[in-house]
């Protein structure tokens, strides 16, 4: 396992990040599988975790704090995701000082911690002032609750407004961004990542895997197997014309891991980890079994060869389908009245 610094916030982190979005109802219900999953990621030397409040209502957090018990906790960088809007509860999620001051609580108590080491803004709130967002994060930091904040989703030009609000008002500044980044979904490229290099901001990069694009099991003349609830949505519909570069990708990908002796998963995290601004790629594994064939790619490194076959498959700063940016979660740049007179 490599570590690396976790942009400018002073902490080192495993350059693989343990995803707890699969902890729960929603992934993989068997707490005490979960908790052996955790276990074992942190045996293979992972330092890092990463999870939310909304994961399963709350039981990601719940199982977390069960498995980072027994003087586990203070090994382990822990990042969370707060914000998610709860439909039908007018002042749930977002980046006010309500949201917060609510969510820090619940989240340290499901946790079984005094504090969070990086707290992140899930999503951007265009309906709170960023003023209003980064005052209230550095009073959390203040008050020992978190060590740092960071962010989700957050376009690069959002990011250079926080940074300037920040040096304007006085408050601290948002030290990570958590952001999708594949094979198939490389916008990332053209802006965001050298951004974040230039500001000292740390990535956390997920989806290496590009939602199971990448897991191999995308091969022409093969069956697909799929092994979970979100992985039998029209979006990994192989059959779709819309997706049909998708698979003709994830083929040629899986052909180029083949003639290199390592699997399409080694493949796409290895390379994931390989631009200079990622700290650190969050793997989320379902089973004890998908953790442990990411796991494997810690030890590996990609030639300039096969990473110029890579750029040849999905050139830099392509995006196969712009819906995986996440970008439109969180800001309305791409809603019609943005756009149209």
């Amino acid at each position: 396992m490599e570590y690396r610094p976790l942009g400018r916030t002073g902490m080192s982190v495993s350059h693989l990040t343990l995803g707890a979005m699969m902890f729960g109802a929603m992934g993989n219900p068997d707490r005490e599988d979960c908790v052996r999953i955790v276990h074992r990621a942190l045996e293979a030397g992972v330092t890092s975790i990463n999870t939310a409040d909304g994961y399963s209502g709350g039981q990601s957090e719940e199982i977390l704090g069960e498995a980072l018990t027994g003087g586990r906790r203070a090994d382990v960088v822990l990042s969370v995701k707060t914000g998610r809007k709860i439909e039908g509860v007018p002042n749930s999620g977002g980046g006010s000082r309500l949201s917060f001051t609510h969510a820090i609580e619940g989240s340290l108590h499901r946790l079984r911690t005094d504090y969070i080491d990086v707290y992140e803004l899930g999503v951007p709130d265009p309906d709170t002032d960023i003023d209003e967002t980064l005052g209230a994060l550095t009073d959390l930091v203040a008050a020992g609750k978190i060590r740092s904040f960071g962010t989700s989703k957050m376009p690069p030009s959002q990011l250079e407004q926080a940074r300037a609000v920040s040096e304007r008002r006085g408050h601290g500044v948002f030290r990570t961004e958590e952001a999708p980044y594949s094979i198939l979904n490389r916008v990332l490229e053209y802006d965001l990542l050298p951004t974040c290099q230039r500001l000292g901001v740390g990535v956390l990069a997920f989806g290496p895997l590009a939602g199971g694009w990448l897991s191999g099991r995308y091969r022409a003349g093969q069956e697909i197997v799929t092994s979970g609830p979100r992985s039998r949505g029209p979006h990994m519909d192989a059959s779709a014309p819309t997706n049909a570069p998708k698979f003709a990708a994830a083929d040629a990908l899986g052909a180029l891991a083949d003639d290199i002796g390592i699997t399409l998963v080694q493949l796409a995290t290895a390379w994931a980890a390989e631009h200079p601004a990622v700290s650190s790629v969050v793997i989320g594994p379902r089973t004890m079994k998908q953790l442990e064939g990411s796991l494997t790619a810690a030890g590996v490194t990609l030639t300039p060869e096969a990473l110029d076959r890579i750029d040849a498959i999905v050139p830099p700063g392509v995006t196969l389908d712009v819906a995986d940016t996440m970008w439109a979660h969180g800001t309305r740049a791409l809603a019609a009245a943005q756009r149209r007179r």
